[in-house]
């Protein structure tokens, strides 16, 4: 199924998601109101998703005055790939983590944390970053940002029906439902949106990185890279959304049970095991 249709798909789910969860707080006024939110919402993400991500993350863009050597590290792999220069941006946040978003490679940016630049070697960022442009060659970058923002909004919609239920809110029992339907649709809401976006990312990470590999012809340093990232995450955890962990190159949330159950992203020791097999066949 090709990224477009996956993206259509998508925004369909999660809008049906969206107005159900407006009915269950106001029955058929509430529905009307939600689908007309989602259809705004719809056409905003797909024009401003990557605005408000990186906005969300409070990420500034550098110059390459400001930063000659992740500039030049960026436009040689967007040379490999074959795509424009995307714009690179600045996390201030010590984690290591990047991500890459946008609507296509053509508005496409590049955003790294403060830590993962002074965590890594250049190798290493090196093959990060080869991972993100990854993404954008692979134009899987749009469906990502997409779903962050929706689910994010599904998420908060989601929080509004649990506080209305606790007190008393939702339809009216004539209409069928009411608290108890709000309630569990209000539990079952946020656990579609992340059911969707693992659907869309743990196969999005593994063709990431081959080719990222491919782009830099470094795979060792990419799987390094991950080993360094995954350990310093552990000790350094990132303030971070669940609506947009799928988005970054290691999922930024930490710990077990159902943080585990519902990642976004494949075991680090798979995607590592499967790098260094590609030592010695990365041409391009």
């Amino acid at each position: 199924m090709g990224n477009t249709l996956k993206t259509t798909l998508l925004l369909a789910i999660l809008t049906v998601l969206f107005v159900l969860v407006g009915k269950a707080i106001g029955g058929q006024s509430g529905m009307v109101v939600a689908f007309g939110l989602a259809i705004v919402m719809n056409v905003g993400s797909y024009w401003f998703s990557d605005k408000i991500v990186l906005r969300m993350y409070r990420a500034r863009e550098v110059t390459e005055a400001e930063s000659p050597q992740l500039h030049a590290v960026v436009r040689r792999l967007a040379l490999a790939a074959g795509v424009p220069m995307p714009k690179v941006y600045i996390i201030p946040e010590e984690s290591p983590n990047a991500f890459a978003t946008g609507r296509d490679p053509a508005h496409a940016a590049v955003a790294a944390t403060e830590g993962i630049l002074r965590v890594l070697s250049p190798d290493e960022l090196e093959g990060v970053l080869a991972h993100e442009m990854g993404h954008v060659r692979n134009r899987d970058i749009l469906i990502g940002t997409v779903a962050a923002t929706l689910a994010g909004a599904i998420m908060m919609l989601a929080s509004m029906a649990r506080f209305a239920a606790i007190f008393g809110g939702g339809r009216d029992d004539r209409e069928g439902g009411g608290g108890l339907q709000l309630l569990v649709m209000a539990i079952l809401a946020p656990l579609g949106a992340m059911l969707i976006q693992m659907a869309v990312s743990r196969s999005r990470e593994y063709l990431a990185d081959e080719t990222g590999a491919r782009f830099c012809g470094k795979p060792e340093a990419l799987a390094r890279a991950l080993e360094k990232i995954s350990a310093w995450s552990r000790q350094v955890p990132m303030q971070a959304s669940p609506a947009t962990a799928h988005m970054f190159i290691m999922s930024p949330l930490t710990g077990g049970g159902l943080s585990s159950l519902f990642s976004t992203h494949p075991p680090v020791e798979k995607r590592i095991e499967r790098l260094m097999a590609m030592r010695g066949r990365t041409t391009l």
